[in-house]
């Protein structure tokens, strides 16, 4: 056997990036992508999604449910231009005339909500650049969701956050599960000869799909009960209590620090000062309340130059387009009246494609690996 390692032929050896930063780059997308408004911007977003997922997603189960949220995220746009088309605006003697739909009168005390009429251009346009954005926010969860293994991230988190982590974990794991539960349920059917069309198919698979997750809560249950999940520990009732009041104190604080940044007029102690007074409150919470955690790890993941480059890719986006530097603001958010086509400015643009180079900045995935009996298989072929 040679001595030598595999030969890469020059290439990264694959593996799997830290999830934190693909929550950081997905996190920080979602936050640029809520400061604009721009349809051209928020097409150049999912485009990106569309490409970073494409090139460095898993063979995972969790791997496979993007395409459920792209329906999410277009049933948020159809709902939002529904309910602007039902609950009429009024229209402006400038405004496109499309269609009526039936006045409903309402009551009195329902005064200001017109229910049918008139349905403009502009406002269909305007409802559905609101419902994009929300989808692309939507999205972005849904990337990072897919890229991410929830249940490695859980390990970063800090020992007085650990339960509360595993509830996340396990309430984010639920999308991917059902997505696999409906595909297997689905192949299952083709291969009986089934009916895959219409409702009559549709008890065919939501009774085993229901079925199969009621045998995975009660397997979970079992598991976090033999792991001590939920145990005290070792924590004084007094601990508890200065966790708490530390934590709420640190609560309070960032609050106050936000509410003090956004607003111009409020007193100087309510912006950065509370802002860092309520860091450290919270630090010292969950400083004081991960005493009473003992957890090991195995194998930790790695937090290499990869991982700087994807997060900061986009954290480095959603700061290009919160600074408002070369280029016109007003670009970000262009009005629908008068009717228009937006324009593309060029340093957002710029900026959310440097989002899109976490696709060739992270290393490649790591192959699945086979079931032995299958590589056997393929061995005697």
């Amino acid at each position: 056997m040679s001595a030598a390692g595999p030969d890469t032929g020059g290439r990264r050896l694959p593996r799997t990036l830290h999830p934190v930063a693909w929550w950081i780059w997905a996190l920080a997308l979602a936050t640029a992508v809520s400061r604009t408004n721009n349809p051209l911007l928020l097409f150049l977003v999912l485009a990106v999604l569309g490409y970073v997922i494409t090139m460095r997603r898993t063979e995972a189960p969790w791997a496979r449910g993007f395409k459920y949220y792209l329906y999410l995220a277009l049933t948020v746009v159809a709902i939002r231009v529904i309910f602007r088309a039902v609950f009429a605006t009024g229209m402006t003697p400038t405004d496109h005339y499309l269609f009526s739909l039936p006045h409903i009168p309402t009551p009195d005390w329902y005064a200001g909500i017109q229910l049918g009429g008139p349905v403009s251009l502009e406002a269909l346009l305007s409802a559905a650049t609101d419902g994009l954005r929300l989808a692309c926010m939507l999205c972005c969860i849904g990337a990072a969701n897919t890229l991410a293994n929830p249940k490695r991230a859980l390990r970063v988190l800090p020992g007085a956050l650990y339960e509360l982590g595993v509830a996340v974990t396990v309430s984010i794991s639920v999308a991917p599960q059902l997505v696999q539960s409906v595909q297997r349920v689905a192949r299952a059917r083709r291969l009986r000869a089934g009916r895959n069309k219409g409702l009559k198919a549709l008890r065919g698979v939501v009774v085993p799909v229901l079925e199969d997750a009621l045998e995975r809560s009660l397997r979970l249950a079992a598991a976090m009960d033999s792991r001590g999940y939920g145990r005290a520990g070792s924590a004084t009732a007094g601990s508890r209590r200065l966790t708490g009041v530390l934590m709420l104190l640190g609560m309070c604080g960032l609050c106050a620090g936000a509410y003090g940044l956004l607003d111009a007029t409020a007193p100087k102690l309510l912006g950065l000062p509370a802002l860092l007074a309520g860091s450290l409150f919270c630090l010292a919470g969950l400083r004081l309340g991960g005493r009473r955690v003992t957890r090991t790890t195995y194998r930790p993941d790695p937090w290499r130059f990869a991982e700087w480059a994807v997060a900061s890719c986009g954290v480095l986006s959603a700061v290009l387009l919160f600074v408002n530097l070369g280029y016109d603001p007003a670009e970000l958010n262009p009005s629908i009246y008068p009717l228009s086509w937006p324009t593309l400015p060029l340093v957002p643009a710029a900026a959310i494609l440097l989002a899109g180079a976490a696709g060739f900045l992270a290393p490649p995935p790591s192959a699945p690996t086979p079931h032995p009996t299958v590589q056997r298989t393929e061995e005697a072929a």
